[in-house]
């Protein structure tokens, strides 16, 4: 099985910088994709950024430029660099890998993110 176990979250002021990291382990194959997604208080669960297969990089616009998505070299971590925070990207933020022709999916246990002076 898979395990993703993130780690950097807390509490950042606006402006400031997070950086969210998921580590994977376990029988990884095939994959589909492996991104970030949040849960903003009162709000669905959204796309924050993902890696495609190619290694192609997708942004929510919300995060465009100011979020970078990234691997480590062997593809076992995951990041997500925040910058120029905002108090709206206050969330729960999980990682998420799909492998296997769609078969399997992974979830992170969730980081808080919380954007506040």
């Amino acid at each position: 099985q898979v395990q993703l176990v993130e780690s950097g979250g807390g509490l950042v002021q606006p402006g400031g910088s997070l950086r969210l990291s998921c580590a994977a382990s376990g029988s990884i194959f095939n994959i589909n994709a492996m991104g970030w997604y949040r849960q903003i208080p009162g709000k669905e669960r959204e796309l924050v950024a993902t890696f495609g297969r190619s290694g192609s990089t997708r942004y929510a616009d919300s995060v465009k430029g100011r979020f970078t998505i990234s691997r480590d070299n062997g593809r076992n971590t995951l990041y997500l660099q925040m910058n120029s925070l905002k108090p709206e990207d206050t969330a729960v933020y999980y990682c998420n890998l799909k492998m296997g022709w769609g078969a399997y999916e992974y979830w992170g246990q969730g980081s808080q993110v919380t954007v506040s002076s």
